[in-house]
C-alpha cells in the first residue's frame, strides 16, 4: 500500500481514517478538501483542480480522502489501494452533525483554514442520498480497477478498527 484513496459519504470518517493510515504506514496525507476549497468556500477552478491531483498522483506513496466525483477516476485509476467507507447514512448524518456542533465557528483541522465548519440542507441530503445516487456508480467504477488495485469496502467504524490492526499481518 503505497498510493491510497480513501472515498465515502460525508461523515463516514474518510479524514480520521486517512490520519490513522498515514500514522501507521508514514506515507504523505493529502486531505482533498482543504486543497480544493480556498477561505471563504471558494471552490478550486476546474481545470487547476485537475492538474492538482494528476500532479499529486504522479508521487513515489500518498493517502488522499475525499470523493470529489468528477475527479475520482484520475485517483482511482492512480491507486494501488481503494478503501471505500459504505456506512449506513444514519450514521454519517450523524457524525455530520456531531462534526458541525465540535468544530461550530472554525474550520476543523483536515479543512482549508477560512472554511467554518457549516452543515445545510443541501449537504444533509447529499448524505441521505449518497447510497442512491453515488454509491451505485462508485462501486461500477471499483469493479472497473486494475487487477492489481486492491479494494476494501468496510460497512463499519468495527469493520475499520479490524482492518487496521490486521494490517501486516499475513
Amino acid at each position: 500500500m503505497k498510493k491510497i484513496s480513501i472515498i465515502g459519504s460525508g461523515g463516514a470518517g474518510k479524514s480520521t481514517l486517512a490520519k490513522r493510515l498515514s500514522s501507521k504506514l508514514n506515507i504523505p496525507l493529502y486531505h482533498l478538501d482543504s486543497i480544493f476549497w480556498k477561505p471563504g468556500w471558494v471552490e478550486t477552478e476546474r481545470s487547476e483542480w485537475i492538474g492538482i491531483q494528476q500532479k499529486l498522483c504522479k508521487g513515489p506513496e500518498w493517502i488522499m480522502d475525499g470523493n470529489y466525483g468528477g475527479t475520482m477516476q484520475i485517483r482511482l485509476d492512480a491507486s494501488d489501494t481503494v478503501i471505500f467507507l459504505d456506512f449506513n447514512r444514519f450514521f454519517c448524518l450523524y457524525r455530520a452533525v456531531y462534526r458541525y456542533i465540535k468544530y461550530y465557528g472554525r474550520s476543523r483541522p483536515d479543512m482549508a483554514k477560512g472554511c467554518n465548519e457549516q452543515l445545510d440542507l443541501d449537504f444533509i441530503k447529499w448524505i441521505y442520498e449518497y447510497p442512491k445516487t453515488k454509491k451505485p456508480n462508485i462501486l461500477q467504477n471499483l469493479e472497473k480497477l486494475s487487477d492489481t488495485t486492491k479494494v476494501y469496502i468496510l460497512k463499519s467504524p468495527k469493520e475499520v478498527d479490524t482492518f487496521l490492526n490486521n494490517m501486516g499481518k499475513s
